[in-house]
């Protein structure tokens, strides 16, 4: 994963000193950026399934996998935009959600 967060922080980095904004802001604005990548994976969905009248089957499944990707990046660019260790943060968050009750194998 270490590469991984090397190009999200990157990204981030870059992203930050393009931008004039005030820090939060910043943040901000990276938050709208991750709905409009949840709307462009919804929409892709929809389009697979052919169900707006208006495109038909506009997209395919492979488009969706792409668009889930965005919104993974821009989450992750997100986290990174926001400071600290986003790399323990993201590991930390990890475990928690997969020490919750209903991520616990049925027991026979």
């Amino acid at each position: 994963m270490t590469d991984t967060w090397k190009t999200i922080n990157s990204l981030a980095s870059n992203l930050s000193s393009r931008s004039q904004l005030p820090i939060e802001q910043q943040w901000l604005v990276q938050v709208v950026k991750l709905q409009e990548e949840c709307g462009e994976v919804a929409e892709a969905a929809i389009g697979a399934l052919g169900e707006n009248p208006r495109k038909g089957f506009s997209h395919s499944w492979d488009d969706v996998r792409s668009e889930a990707c965005d919104v993974i990046v821009t989450g992750m660019v997100l986290l990174a935009r926001m400071g600290g260790d986003p790399e323990w943060f993201f590991r930390e968050h990890l475990r928690t959600l997969a020490a919750r009750p209903t991520n616990q194998p049925k027991e026979a």
